[in-house]
């Protein structure tokens, strides 16, 4: 598949770490390094600018290096990049940890992942079919 991009970033365009890898690392494009606090919040430009083709998203997922090692992740995760959006890529960096966490230009601080979706249409009826399950929900499969 191919996704027109546009990067005005200082880093490489990002691409798979390996053959088979689903995401690829987004970097943060900074002029000076944010000190992201315990439990604070932020928006990190990438200088990143895409077109995907229509039924297409770009999901914006944590790094698991990062979440574990520092508790740091992606707020609204996985965010979701619309095939219609056309401004700068930035990603919602959250620290869940207990330290201050200091973000780098050029640093990866979170994953890409394109993904196909649909649109549903709404069939509004009186009753739904049966399943085994039913409306249990919450823990409702138990331990195993």
């Amino acid at each position: 598949m191919k996704v027109q991009v546009i990067n005005k970033s200082k880093h490489a365009l990002p691409e798979y770490a390996t053959k088979q890898s689903a995401g690829m690392d987004i970097r943060a494009n900074l002029e000076e390094p944010i000190v992201l606090k315990p439990l604070q919040r932020c928006l990190v430009p990438t200088g990143l600018y895409i077109a995907l083709p229509e039924g297409f998203e770009a999901q914006i997922r944590p790094r698991s290096g990062l979440a574990i090692k520092k508790g740091i992740g992606v707020l609204n995760s996985p965010g979701t990049i619309d095939a219609d959006y056309r401004g700068e890529i930035c990603i919602i960096l959250v620290n869940l940890s207990s330290e201050d966490f200091m973000i780098e230009d050029g640093e990866r601080i979170a994953q890409m992942v394109i993904a196909r979706h649909e649109q549903a249409q709404w069939q509004e009826v009186e009753v739904l079919d049966d399943t085994e399950r039913g409306a249990g929900g919450f823990g409702h499969t138990g331990k195993k």
